[in-house]
């Protein structure tokens, strides 16, 4: 701790920069505050745990334009920070990320962070911005115009703030770039835990751009598994690639499903998320709407069960073989019970959760109505 103070101190002196180290503690007990306090930081008290709270409490204690937000673990040079600075001072970017991959070691960045999981969280973070806006979406080495981050609503209090940050940003149409800015070995031991923050970056990447990274997906799948259906009417013998005979039908049916579960994750998550703005699909919300999923879901059910019938019937009149295009049939019908199934299920919780919604907004209201008046009343008291 001391050690990234102090580097950070001398940094903005022999750069000539005015400005200030802001420590934010959120529950150390290793004398942490102590030492960032006497190496020359300012140390704000934040009582709410996690990284991403720590974080946002730091911007709003900072004082200055630019903020520089940077772990305090010795892995990022500190000495560097003009490399972020100067984009921003220039007005050449709204915010800066020092990337860490060119740099990064075995010793400094396990193999599965490296390799695996930033380069994934790099991608989710791609589609939900629908660009590619850097290669490096998990460093903790930035730089921005603070009232311009301020301007975006952050809300994170994990690790996930990193993904949140980037994503927000660039939809906004904030200028983002990048600068190599090295990656050393840590001092002391790392609070990431691998899983669990990952989990936590996927889920808010989904909540933040469930039409990207959903929606879309879905629909294009669903299309594609009804060409693959149509294909394997057209061609039922199957498709030859060279010496070998490809069947779609087999893949259809699994495409057709996916792209259907895909479909109704994404518009609720669009629809209820907390963090996506603005909400889509608003049909999603209305009343009708599970009574529509679950008789659609019983219309394909009995749809593929007819299916199934004239197979039947086909079997008991003593055919040989299926009909022609009877392998085709035979995965039209599984797909139409699986995705009915699907959307009656879907029906039959959406119906659910809706009625606990209605039941538990009259209390809700309630509450809010309580505190209004307890509001005013109080400040009448004042004015008294």
């Amino acid at each position: 701790m001391g050690l990234c103070v102090r580097e950070a101190v001398t940094a903005l002196a022999d750069a000539g920069w005015a400005g200030e180290v802001v420590v934010v503690d959120n529950g150390s007990t290793d004398g942490s505050r102590e030492v960032a306090s006497a190496a020359g930081a300012r140390v704000v008290r934040e009582e709410r745990r996690g990284y991403g709270s720590a974080l946002l409490a730091g911007f709003e204690a900072a004082r200055g334009d630019i903020v520089v937000m940077a772990d305090a673990d010795f892995t990022y040079d500190l000495s560097k920070m003009g490399l972020l600075i100067g984009p921003v001072a220039r007005d050449e970017a709204d915010l800066v990320i020092g990337a860490r991959l060119d740099a990064a070691t075995r010793r400094s960045m396990p193999l599965l962070h490296r390799f695996v999981g930033t380069p994934a969280l790099t991608f989710l973070v791609a589609r939900a911005c629908g660009r590619r806006v850097v290669t490096d979406s998990q460093s903790g080495f930035r730089a921005f115009r603070r009232d311009r981050m301020a301007a975006l609503g952050l809300r994170s209090s994990g690790m996930e703030l990193a993904s949140e940050m980037l994503v927000r940003a660039a939809r906004a149409g904030l200028r983002v770039t990048e600068v190599q800015a090295g990656y050393r070995e840590r001092i002391g031991s790392s609070k990431l835990e691998t899983f669990t923050d990952g989990r936590r970056h996927v889920q808010l990447i989904l909540l933040l751009a469930p039409d990207l990274l959903l929606v879309l997906p879905g629909a294009v799948l669903f299309a594609f598994g009804l060409a693959l259906a149509g294909l394997g009417f057209l061609r039922p013998s199957g498709v030859a690639i060279g010496s070998l005979r490809w069947q779609p039908v087999f893949f259809s049916g699994i495409a057709t499903v996916l792209g259907v579960q895909a479909l109704l994750a994404g518009m609720v998550l669009a629809n209820r998320s907390s963090v996506a703005v603005p909400p889509r699909f608003a049909f999603v919300g209305r009343p009708e709407f599970p009574g529509r999923c679950l008789a659609g879901g019983l219309v394909a059910i009995l749809a593929g069960l007819a299916a199934d019938f004239v197979l039947f019937l086909g079997w008991v009149g003593g055919r040989a073989s299926p009909p022609v295009h009877g392998l085709g049939l035979a995965s039209l019908a599984q797909s139409l019970i699986i995705v009915g199934g699907t959307l009656a299920s879907f029906g039959i919780v959406s119906r659910a959760l809706m009625a606990r919604d209605r039941a538990a907004a009259p209390a809700s209201d309630a509450v809010a109505e309580e505190r209004d008046q307890g509001t005013t009343a109080l400040r009448k008291a004042s004015s008294a």
